[in-house]
């Protein structure tokens, strides 16, 4: 962590802290990024849904951190349509649920998606509980502070349908056909972006 850190700033909401910012463009339009000083703990579109009040974001410090720079990388490679491979720390503030929710989101590898019910299942799997419903998964996905890294894009309705990005639909179906060049209209070609299988579904 840098010397003479500023005191962290913490969203009372989220508790998410946003000690560092730093900015970058990308062919999709400016991504804001923060910290807390050892990992990333938001990556958000500019004018997409759910971003932090900006009244916590002014208070923190634009800062030139290693981490950055290997956010920097890794997106470099993302958008030069490669499988960037291994994510720099990841520090997602978020309920209990919401952990587990985003830590599944994280197994979904490059160039697969899945749906919302198959993340709930093997969630509830998973906690040895009979059930979680897709909305309430959904919900946790779409609340996902950290994008991209934490792959909330690769999650599709039950039909193949593009529904839901706090990001924007069709951003959602240019970070999809980005990783497979494959996609028919808002629906997902099956054939060119296969379902990924949790280890209880093989």
């Amino acid at each position: 962590m840098p010397t003479n850190a500023p005191h962290a700033t913490t969203d009372p909401e989220s508790g998410m802290q946003y000690t560092y910012v730093s900015n970058y463009l990308s062919p999709l339009g400016p991504l804001l990024l923060a910290s807390d000083g050892t990992a990333l703990t938001g990556l958000w579109f500019e004018d997409q849904h759910h971003l932090p009040p900006m009244r916590m974001l002014e208070k923190a410090r634009p800062d030139p951190l290693p981490l950055f720079d290997a956010t920097f990388e890794w997106l470099d490679r993302y958008f030069a349509g490669r499988d960037p491979g291994a994510t720099p720390p990841l520090r997602p503030a978020g309920s209990p649920f919401q952990q587990a929710v985003w830590a599944l989101l994280r197994e979904i590898p490059y160039g697969k998606r899945t749906t919302y019910g198959i993340l709930a299942r093997e969630l509830a799997g998973r906690q040895n509980r009979s059930t979680w419903s897709a909305q309430a998964v959904g919900g946790a996905v779409g609340r996902n502070p950290i994008s991209i890294l934490i792959p909330c894009h690769r999650v599709v309705g039950h039909n193949g349908s593009l529904t839901g990005y706090a990001g924007g639909i069709e951003r959602k179906c240019r970070l999809l056909r980005l990783e497979t060049d494959h996609s028919i209209g808002g629906i997902i070609d099956d054939a060119g972006i296969p379902m990924v299988k949790f280890p209880r579904d093989v």
